[in-house]
């Protein structure tokens, strides 16, 4: 059976196929079944409260796993994508890096505040939030990042993957959120970066530490995205807010993000401009922020930081955010390589081949005469 490549064949399906499934299950158990619940009874499973059984909550490893693990998954997973980030890159690689990550997360940053200053930030057009559109529009998927700048662009626009890195996770989208007045205790930023900081560490003193966290980049999206969706309504995935909101997100990163690093590349100096129209895509694991931001408000408001009212607001926001950016993540995984795909015809009738390295003109004369190219 290949039950794996049916599921790849769905833009972001290693994501989106988990996070429907939880969804489809946990409503199936809200529904409350009398001969599921009778069935449940008998194999001893202890009641939700009296008279109530849910199959996703029968205690132990699964419902660790499936149910109640999201925020111990993500963590992982910010663990093993941190050792990922490797700090010894060149310099032109460095240099690109630095200016994606900066364009594509300063643009998102950009849009999100003006997007709260011109609509509620909670629940604004389309039932877009603030959090929704920082989460999907700075955290670009960086496997997809790779695979198009190896086909079409060069070495340094694949080694800028290594910085690009620093995107992932709610880090930034908590940042953004606290210049608009979310105030969250350095208790919580710390919590966040500390399995990126750990595994970054790891990961660079000892390259056999990074090569076996890597598959854990991709092995734990199926596993907190099920996760996530075991805390929603199947049927809010259908529902106009969701998937309009969701589209005009993913529609929204692929354009001003894309058009924010051309500029910002041209600016400095770059001939070829495919990295940032590769970047300008939402990350399947951005689906994790909404949860990470709630879970941080929580701390936040214990602490006596933020309000109550202003903390259960992102508890309720959270799921629709979730559902929008795993939308867009479809979205931009279809157009993203279509803009690629277009932009290198364009720069080709410039004369411009992205698969090649853009030098000075005196390093360029140094490479011609040590015949290096």
């Amino acid at each position: 059976m290949k039950i794996k490549q049916t599921i790849e064949k769905v833009p972001g399906g290693l994501m989106v196929v988990p996070l429907m499934l939880g969804a489809l299950f946990n409503t199936i158990d809200q529904l409350h079944l009398p001969f599921v619940m009778n069935f449940l009874k008998s194999l001893g499973v202890a009641p939700v409260e009296e008279g109530i059984y849910e199959f996703m909550r029968i205690g132990g490893f699964s419902e660790a796993l499936f149910k109640t693990g999201t925020l111990t998954l993500i963590g992982l997973f910010l663990f093993c994508a941190g050792s990922q980030m490797n700090l010894r890159v060149g310099g032109r690689a460095l240099k690109k890096g630095v200016i994606l990550t900066l364009s594509k997360g300063l643009t998102g940053i950009a849009i999100g505040i003006g997007f709260g200053m011109v609509f509620d930030p909670m629940h604004g057009f389309l039932g877009l939030s603030t959090l929704a559109i920082i989460a999907g529009m700075t955290n670009g998927n960086e496997g997809m990042y790779a695979v198009l700048t190896g086909q079409y662009g060069n070495r340094s626009d694949v080694g800028a993957v290594s910085v690009l890195c620093l995107n992932d996770g709610p880090f930034m989208t908590m940042i953004a959120l606290g210049m608009v007045g979310a105030n969250f205790p350095i208790i919580a930023f710390i919590a966040v970066l500390l399995p990126i900081v750990l595994g970054m560490v790891l990961g660079n003193l000892d390259e056999d530490i990074r090569e076996f966290l890597k598959p854990g980049e991709t092995l734990l999206v199926p596993f907190f995205a099920f996760c996530l969706g075991a805390g929603m309504n199947f049927m809010s995935f259908f529902e106009p807010e969701a998937v309009w909101g969701g589209l005009v997100l993913g529609f929204a990163t692929v354009i001003f993000t894309g058009a924010a690093g051309i500029a910002v590349y041209k600016l400095f100096g770059e001939k070829s401009t495919i990295g940032p129209v590769a970047e300008a895509s939402t990350a399947g694991n951005a689906v994790g922020t909404p949860a990470a931001v709630a879970a941080a408000a929580s701390v936040s408001a214990g602490a006596g930081l933020m309000s109550v009212e202003k903390a259960q607001a992102f508890q309720d926001i959270a799921n629709l955010a979730t559902i929008q950016i795993s939308i867009a993540a479809i979205t931009t995984s279809i157009l993203c390589p279509l803009a690629v795909i277009y932009w290198d015809k364009y720069q080709r009738s410039k004369g411009i081949d992205g698969t090649l390295e853009d030098f000075s003109e005196k390093t360029t004369k140094k490479l011609r005469e040590e015949k290096a190219i």
